[in-house]
């Protein structure tokens, strides 16, 4: 696996770093968000680890200002009044909005700077909901997308991509991948230059690509322990290859 030049910069962006009403699912989170800056960490980057909801818009954009690029991880269902949604659902989880604001704030600002960018699984929302699109708020429980009423740490659910060919997706992880996703919402209407890049057997979208900048968007989690050895090396290593395309 080619390393990252060890000037790179990556600002990985969590929702908080403090879950006190939850700590199983906090440890598990914690558990793939560490997984995330060590392999980043491995690679050359030089990692700056923050937690959206604990500092706010202002201060985020201010501690990602120098970031060669940024991921966007997983977390907690985004509040629906960023994107009209119905102000309660099925399944419906804990809101930070602090952590939304932020987050799309930067997804915007990456947009405009054309800086490289991953969204995983929440992360792929939020780059949805920042340039206007919309969520399925519950897909129900006839699901390929996670395992129900099972301890946190087994709601991994394991299943089949299929990836646009010629996307810059397909370029790095091939036409066909197994995926570790666990997720009870969706991309409905997609967001402002944004396109479907790949999809699972049932129809959801697994993906999103932007049409000019460097920005992609993951509905499932390469980061996950069960996850194909090699998925989440190759995401990361992209990034760098897209910040040099992007500079």
């Amino acid at each position: 696996m080619p390393a990252a030049p060890s000037a790179l910069r990556l600002a990985v962006v969590e929702v908080t770093r403090s879950r006190p009403h939850d700590s199983a699912y906090h440890s598990y989170i914690d558990l793939l968000n560490s997984r995330v800056v060590r392999e980043a960490e491995a690679q050359g980057y030089s990692v700056s680890r923050i937690a959206a909801a604990d500092v706010g818009a202002e201060a985020l954009l201010e501690s990602t200002r120098d970031a060669d690029a940024i991921v966007v991880m997983g977390g907690e269902d985004i509040a629906p009044r960023f994107y009209g949604g119905a102000s309660e659902y099925p399944s419906q989880g804990r809101h930070f909005e602090v952590a939304d604001e932020a987050q799309i704030a930067l997804v915007r600002r990456a947009v405009e700077t054309s800086t490289p960018l991953l969204g995983i699984c929440r992360g792929l929302q939020i780059i949805n909901v920042a340039l206007g699109g919309t969520l399925v708020q519950d897909i129900g429980t006839e699901t390929i997308h996670k395992n129900l009423d099972v301890p946190v740490d087994e709601t991994m659910a394991g299943h089949d991509v299929a990836v646009r060919a010629s996307s810059r997706l397909a370029a790095t992880l091939g036409a066909s991948v197994v995926v570790q996703s666990a997720h009870h919402q969706a991309v409905d209407a997609l967001g402002s230059g944004l396109v479907v890049v790949a999809t699972a057997a049932d129809g959801l979208p697994e993906a999103v690509e932007h049409v000019s900048a460097p920005i992609i968007g993951i509905q499932w989690h390469p980061e996950d322990p069960g996850a194909p050895v090699g998925q989440l090396e190759l995401l990361l290593a992209a990034l760098h290859r897209d910040e040099a395309l992007a500079a």
